[in-house]
């Protein structure tokens, strides 16, 4: 789902009035025209500055009338501007200063760590770390405000007057300026919630409800809302890695970062009453992820009281131009420091230039009435929380009034207006509900969705070109209950295959949910080691456009299922369930899957017929989703997952061929290393008791595809490895630019080094064996296969390159010890 949103954000970008006092932008040279980087500039007689980019470029502004601006850089003399209230394009020359020649001979921009006054204010935050904020209570709670908001940014006369926005043109009354980047925007979305959140650091134990929520813009658009809160997750300041956009960003504040940024001690001043010291800081290498901007901390305790942070132009991220965090800091006494207020603001855009248009991404996050001490039972942190009541959605203006800690400005009190008035013109309608397609798949129909239209046409070996139709009910995103159909036509073998599902959440407390369907199709068996029986799952069989090989071994399958789950912990789901199912050949010239019902006398059967029930259980620590309806979007995909589930065959029943029991589990941990990447990491086990056929045996998952497959073997073949027991490990890693950006060619390219390593080992047992009557030679990984990879991702942005080997059984005919594969997706 993830990469379609990001599709849904990048389509909004092709489409894509100020009261502040001063406002100025410019840039800063040497005497030799060279730009300077990360120089300071200050309003003279305040504390609000900025630090100019790579190229040397800034912005700044301030509700206070200013006339002069400080512009200063170590080894350069500090000069006095004068300023107009509305000054742009700026150029301005600083002097080298000839008594500190000896410390700035460095175009590499290193400072040096020994002696310098802000490393040794930084060592006394790091030993005061653990004493600042919440965790210095043994219970805390506390009300929180937030704002999630969409704009798009760089607006000129020439979008204004694009034909785009003919007829609509009334939009662009609520266009502002934005104070960071001093870009004309205009404000298209927005999201409030406010939340109770209550927390006890001796059994580390929290609980948040949200209160209250309220959207405007793409509203009923879940995947979009989804997607902007995975964007915005939390961050602490005094964290090594600060994670943004599924990247770490080393913390300016941190240990770590002592390696990876310069630092001046530039000022001090007074901050509501307390003595501070305001550090620069911008980093020492480019291309990394890192900062720049400053600091505030106080001289007593050492705890950060104001900090900015803009995430460098050359970091390697894709579709963002700029990052910029404020955090603000409240004074509960003389020792102890709040979050008050963060902010933080994303420039997603096709291009990095200045006058690349794009949409500004933005939360605002507000606390008050902290509260200490006030002990809560267990009880009240295991509470379930009522979070699919609809009072929550439905609160008045009074309520908003009053809860918002921060007023909404005429512009976004706007937003709600214009989107009322937009959604009755036809011709935004179209614009919208082309995103809409792009980010779900599904074309809306009233209350009925067509789609998946990237499903819509495949081709195999066995059915030829195949088309497929179908579609889902869709009253809205919180439906408690949905039917699922399709009906696909295969040009070769002449047949049609159909599927449908239906399923009804009973309680939405509880998430207890009755389901289940039936599926006629074509399908390529043995790409999962794990047991589905997913009626609607999607089928390997009909994307085999770039297969390569024999891809005729599939499966024509018919499938019946009857589930019940039930979710009495948030994250925590119980299945049981009962499936019925029969197996054959779907083009028996070339593969079958037969048994010997009497070997003795040669009787074998070509059809295994099948009846189950199953139980399972499903843990996924740290879910984030959003809705309530019987279907919910995943805000994040990255989490932990345990799955263990249970089967029973029953031989006898409607005519049931086996007797067996199933285990099988696996866990699966993506594990964040800070500045050197994402690891994912699944280890998977399982076993079959019972003499079974071909049909019913774990498959090692083969690739036959020119692609990386998530979850398979990319140098075996379809059915090489056959198993009763089996584990596996699977280790896939991603550098993000780690080494690459060391590399002066490679570090303007952005691209990612990638390593994986994939293993399994498996036996079968002689019964087994011996009731095989198949085509197929059962070949099980007893002396344990291996195959490991390294490759480049980002290349042009989407395309990864793997390039994988086989580290055992090497010598087997008709197989490959090498192999390049590609993969295609949209990453930040």
């Amino acid at each position: 789902m993830k990469k379609y949103i990001v599709l849904n954000i990048l389509f909004l970008l092709i489409f894509s009035v100020s009261f502040s006092q001063v406002k100025i932008s410019g840039t800063v040279k040497d005497e030799q025209n060279n730009t300077i980087p990360f120089a300071n500039i200050l309003f003279v007689g305040s504390n609000t500055g900025t630090v100019s980019n790579e190229n040397g470029k800034f912005y700044l502004e301030s509700d206070t009338t200013f006339s002069e601006i400080e512009v200063s850089f170590l080894g350069f003399d500090t000069k006095i501007i004068p300023i107009k209230s509305r000054d742009f394009n700026i150029v301005i020359t600083l002097k080298e200063a000839a008594s500190q020649l000896n410390e700035v001979f460095i175009y590499s921009g290193k400072i040096k760590k020994k002696g310098n006054p802000a490393i040794a204010i930084l060592k006394k935050v790091w030993e005061k770390k653990r004493q600042n904020g919440i965790y210095l209570f043994d219970q805390y709670q506390y009300e929180k405000y937030e704002k999630l908001e969409f704009d798009i940014n760089n607006v000129d006369s020439t979008l204004i007057e694009s034909k785009l926005f003919n007829n609509i043109e009334f939009i662009f009354e609520g266009i502002d300026t934005s104070r960071v980047t001093g870009k004309a925007f205009l404000p298209i979305f927005i999201n409030e919630s406010v939340y109770k959140t209550y927390g006890d650091n001796t059994k580390n134990k929290v609980r948040e409800d949200i209160e209250a929520n309220k959207n405007s813009g793409f509203s009923s658009n879940q995947n979009v809302i989804a997607f902007i809160k995975d964007l915005y997750v939390e961050y602490d300041i005094y964290s090594n890695y600060i994670k943004i956009f599924d990247k770490s960003f080393v913390s300016p504040v941190s240990k770590a970062g002592v390696s990876s940024y310069n630092y001046v001690l530039t000022d001090s001043a007074y901050i509501d009453n307390k003595w501070c010291y305001n550090i620069l800081y911008y980093p020492r290498r480019k291309s990394e992820l890192t900062f720049k901007g400053d600091f505030w901390v106080n001289d007593t305790t050492f705890a950060v009281k104001e900090i900015n942070m803009q995430a460098t132009k050359s970091a390697n991220i894709n579709w963002i131009k700029d990052i910029y965090i404020e955090q603000e800091f409240n004074v509960l006494n003389d020792s102890i420091f709040l979050l008050k207020k963060d902010y933080m603001m994303s420039d997603f855009s096709l291009k990095k230039k200045d006058k690349a248009k794009g949409i500004y991404g933005k939360r605002t996050t507000m606390y008050k009435d902290y509260v200490f001490n006030e002990q809560k039972t267990d009880k009240f942190y295991n509470v379930k929380i009522d979070a699919f009541n609809e009072e929550i959605y439905n609160k008045g203006a009074d309520f908003w009034n009053k809860s918002r800690q921060e007023k909404l400005s005429e512009n976004e009190l706007g937003i709600y207006k214009m989107i009322d008035t937009l959604k009755t013109v036809p011709k935004f309608k179209r614009m919208y509900d082309l995103m809409s397609i792009l980010g779900s798949g599904y074309i809306e129909l009233n209350n009925f969705d067509y789609g998946p239209i990237f499903s819509s046409i495949g081709t195999n070996d066995v059915e030829g070109i195949r088309l497929r139709i179908g579609g889902r009910t869709y009253f809205g995103p919180n439906d408690k209950w949905r039917l699922q159909t399709y009906l696909a036509y295969g040009f070769r073998d002449d047949q049609f295959k159909y599927g449908a599902q239906g399923k009804w959440m009973l309680n939405p407390k509880s998430r207890f949910i009755i389901g289940g369907g039936n599926r006629r199709d074509v399908e390529q068996i043995g790409v999962s080691l794990t047991t589905t029986n997913d009626i609607l799952g999607r089928s390997f069989a009909s994307s085999a456009f770039f297969s390569s090989g024999d891809n005729s071994k599939l499966t024509s399958i018919n499938l019946s299922n009857l589930y019940l789950s039930i979710e009495p912990k948030k994250n925590l789901e119980f299945r049981v369930g009962a499936s019925y199912r029969t197996l054959k050949s779907a083009s028996p010239s070339t593969f079958n899957l037969d048994w010997w019902v009497d070997k003795d006398n040669g009787i074998k059967n070509y059809k295994t017929v099948q009846s189950e029930v199953d139980f399972s259980v499903k843990y996924t620590p740290n879910r984030k989703t959003i809705g309530w309806g019987v279907e919910r979007n995943e805000v994040s995909s990255v989490y932990s997952t345990l799955f263990f589930s249970f089967s029973q065959g029953i031989k006898g029943v409607f005519d049931s061929d086996f007797d067996y029991q199933k285990i099988q589990a696996y866990y699966r941990q993506p594990i964040l290393i800070g500045g050197f990447g994402r690891m994912f990491t699944t280890f998977e086990v399982g076993k079959t008791f019972g003499e079974v056929p071909l049909g019913l045996l774990s498959v090692v998952p083969g690739n036959q595809s020119y692609f990386t497959i998530e979850n398979t073997y990319s140098l075996l073949n379809y059915y090489e490895f056959i198993t009763d027991t089996y584990a596996s490990i699977h280790i896939d890693h991603n550098f993000n630019g780690r080494f690459f950006s060391r590399v002066p060619f490679l570090r303007k390219l952005n691209w990612r080094e990638l390593v994986g390593v994939k293993a399994v080992w498996g036996s079968i047992s002689d019964e087994n064996i011996a009731l095989n009557a198949s085509n197929i030679t059962y070949v099980a990984p007893e002396k344990g296969y291996f195959e490991y990879s390294v490759g480049v991702g980002n290349i042009f942005k989407v395309l990864r390159i793997d390039f994988s080997w086989r580290g055992s059984y090497r010598n087997i005919p008709e197989t490959n010890n090498f192999v390049i594969k590609a993969a295609v997706g949209i990453h930040f």
